[in-house]
């Protein structure tokens, strides 16, 4: 008869209303993890990505300008997508406008 009073008391234990868990609260660490992402990594890198491209629509005929690969020219001609670069006396490049890294102050390729 043992074995219907070990039944009963865990009845007893279990019974009654059991509190649900909160949803919200269970979604919460996620929640936060998204806010953490957002703020530290997605926000900043558009912020950089819109400065890149407001740099690139900006270039004019005789920017001095520096690429991604490395090359430090002056812009001859621009196109829509493509610029025409002079590295040299007598030496042009054609290069994508996604090319240019960075615009130089002028008279940096005078002085290096």
């Amino acid at each position: 008869m043992d074995f219907f009073i070990a039944s009963a008391h865990a009845q007893a234990a279990t019974g009654g209303a059991a509190a649900a868990p909160n949803p919200i609260m269970s979604f919460l660490p996620l929640i936060i993890l998204f806010g953490v992402f957002y703020f530290m990594l997605i926000r900043p890198q558009m912020k950089r990505a819109k400065e890149q491209r407001a740099m690139i629509s900006s270039l004019g005929k005789g920017d001095e300008v520096l690429t991604n690969g490395g090359l430090l020219g002056r812009i001859e001609e621009l196109g829509e997508q493509i610029i025409t670069l002079e590295i040299a006396a007598g030496v042009t490049v054609k290069l994508r406008r996604d090319a240019v890294s960075a615009v130089l102050p002028k008279g940096t390729l005078k002085s290096a």
